[in-house]
């Protein structure tokens, strides 16, 4: 019976299972397989999964070996994965949907790429119109149409260009790519100071809500550089408690901007959300103490903290052999009032999740990540 069921149905009843289970599906038969790869939705935008958990990704950052570790959140298992399908060793920039956005790491001028790294599909974006050394990323994605991402946006701010007498400058101005024509377009100036603090003070990591473009700086204390999408104009933000924090990064909960930060200063690790008129930070969360002293181990301070997150999981971490601490939401289903109608709740819980026992002990960067086993148009 299963053998004669129609793609479309096959496709509904895959994008129900998480991916390893979708691995061992599509070596069933040749039916299966070809469903698998070539019809089934990728899970992260299917709306069946918002119950899914994202997988944590490791990119070893004083190396250049064309791997990475991947925790699956379902097992709790560490796996090496190779990207050895990748013509340059490069670092993740963030995550889109089921693909990771990547720039080489064996060249000063940046250069993106598209990857899916357990179809070991890759392709490179067009390069900028601006040469550029060291500018801030910022991503953009497009509303998802029946479960998939339909088009994104790569946004370029600052850097380091050339000078045509030799020498370099700081380059203010905004560079977008658009997914949909596969093209850059400068879109126009930003301000020098805050090409200047993105170029120098950001860790490169950004966070879109609500129309605004967030960067993270850290020159003198932490503080945020916003651009209006629309309007294409800057703003600055505070931070809270700005010059006690150790470690500071931003995020998404509940689709508001979220800061993860922390030291001996506040007491360990603190999570603010930002409210909608941009004029508050409220405390929702603090790092329970338990976990805050596993986590450091003996260490005094927490200014070597990383941190990625999602809206559905916070991860904050050091080395792939050390342990992570996991905010993440845990979805709860019950039965309704007539037993026929099932509801489905979630609350966020801390939880501890060891790290790589097999991997080097070496500073890494985190990403986190849908996986998927179709193969993505974008790709193509």
């Amino acid at each position: 019976m299963w053998i004669n069921l129609s793609f479309d149905v096959l496709s509904n009843i895959f994008s129900f299972l998480s991916p390893d289970s979708l691995a061992r599906a599509s070596s069933v038969c040749h039916h299966w397989h070809t469903c698998v790869h070539l019809h089934s939705l990728p899970y992260s935008t299917s709306h069946h999964h918002h119950h899914h958990l994202p997988w944590f990704l490791a990119f070893p950052t004083r190396n250049r070996s064309l791997c990475c570790y991947v925790q699956n959140p379902v097992t709790e298992n560490w796996q090496v994965v190779s990207l050895d399908f990748l013509p340059d060793p490069a670092r993740p920039v963030t995550s889109i949907g089921s693909l990771l956005l990547l720039r080489p790491t064996n060249c000063t001028l940046l250069q993106l790429g598209l990857c899916n790294p357990f179809t070991r599909q890759f392709k490179y974006l067009p390069m900028l119109n601006i040469a550029r050394t060291n500018p801030a990323v910022g991503l953009v994605v497009g509303p998802a149409q029946y479960g998939l991402i339909s088009d994104f946006k790569v946004y370029v701010a600052g850097g380091m260009s050339e000078v045509p007498h030799g020498g370099a400058k700081y380059e203010p101005t905004l560079e977008v790519y658009d997914s949909r024509h596969d093209t850059w377009q400068i879109v126009g100036p930003m301000p020098v100071e805050f090409a200047v603090r993105l170029t120098v003070w950001s860790p490169n990591e950004s966070v879109y809500t609500n129309g605004v473009l967030y960067w993270m700086t850290s020159a003198r204390a932490y503080s945020l550089m916003g651009l209006d999408i629309e309007s294409n104009t800057w703003r600055e933000l505070c931070v809270p408690m700005a010059d006690r924090l150790e470690f500071a990064a931003i995020t998404r909960h509940n689709g508001k901007l979220t800061l993860v930060g922390g030291g001996m200063c506040v007491e360990g690790t603190c999570v603010w959300e930002l409210d909608e008129e941009e004029e508050d930070w409220w405390l929702i969360e603090k790092v329970p103490i338990e976990l805050g002293l596993r986590f450091l181990g003996g260490r005094v301070k927490w200014e070597s903290t990383k941190c990625v997150g999602s809206d559905e999981a916070i991860f904050l971490y050091r080395e792939i052999g050390s342990g992570m601490i996991v905010w993440r939401r845990q979805v709860e289903v019950e039965n309704g009032d007539d037993d026929l109608i099932i509801k489905s709740k979630s609350k966020w819980e801390w939880i501890w999740v060891d790290g790589d026992k097999q991997g080097q002990n070496v500073p890494i960067k985190g990403v986190l990540l849908h996986p998927s086993l179709a193969l993505s148009c974008m790709l193509n």
